[in-house]
C-alpha cells in the first residue's frame, strides 16, 4: 500500500508538473485566422475579417479565470493607448451563460470590444486549450503570435509584439 501511495504521488506530481508547464507559454505561429462572427456586450454583430488593415488582439477569457481577470486591466490600458493606432483587441468570452462575465466587464470598465462564445464553436475553431488564450494577428489577417495562459509580464510581450506588427 505504502508503494503504491508513493508511486501515484510521483505520478501526480508529474502531471502536476506538465500542467503548470504548459498553462502558461507564448509562441509564433502561422496561418490565416479563422473568421468569425460574434455578439457583442451591445448586441452587434462584430466579424473579424472587417477588422483587416489592424492589428488585433484575441484574447479568450471567462469570468471563473483568476490570470484573466488579472489581465484583463493590463489589455484594457494596450487597447486605450493603441486603438487610434491600427490595433483592436477583441475579448471573447467563452462561457455558456454570459452572466457573470457582463459583471466582470463592468466592474472592470472595460472599453475594448467583448464578444461571447457561447457555444465555444470559435474558441474551437482556435483550438483554445488554456484559459486566457490569446492570439495577435497582423493587418493582413495572419495570426502571428499565441500566448497560452498568463503570467506578470506578458503584457509587455503583448507590447513589443502589437508594435512590432504596427509598423510592418
Amino acid at each position: 500500500m505504502k508503494h503504491m501511495i508513493k508511486h501515484y504521488g510521483r505520478t501526480l506530481f508529474t502531471v502536476l508538473l506538465l500542467l503548470i508547464s504548459v498553462s502558461a507559454s507564448a509562441a509564433k505561429i502561422e496561418g490565416k485566422a479563422p473568421d468569425f462572427t460574434l455578439k457583442s456586450l451591445h448586441g452587434d454583430n462584430v466579424k473579424l475579417s472587417e477588422q483587416r488593415g489592424n492589428v488585433v488582439m484575441i484574447n479568450f477569457w471567462a469570468s471563473w479565470c483568476g490570470p484573466c481577470r488579472q489581465e484583463m486591466p493590463l489589455l484594457n490600458d494596450l487597447y486605450l493607448r493603441y486603438r487610434d493606432m491600427g490595433f483592436t483587441l477583441l475579448g471573447v468570452n467563452v462561457e455558456e451563460d454570459s452572466t457573470k462575465a457582463k459583471k466582470m466587464v463592468s466592474e472592470l470598465k472595460v472599453a475594448f470590444p467583448v464578444l461571447f462564445d457561447t457555444s465555444n464553436s470559435v474558441s474551437k475553431l482556435y483550438k483554445v486549450e488554456a484559459m486566457p488564450s490569446t492570439v495577435i494577428v497582423d493587418r493582413n489577417g495572419n495570426m502571428r503570435f499565441l500566448h497560452r495562459g498568463y503570467l506578470p509580464g506578458y503584457e509587455e510581450d503583448y507590447e513589443k509584439q502589437v508594435r512590432e506588427l504596427m509598423r510592418e
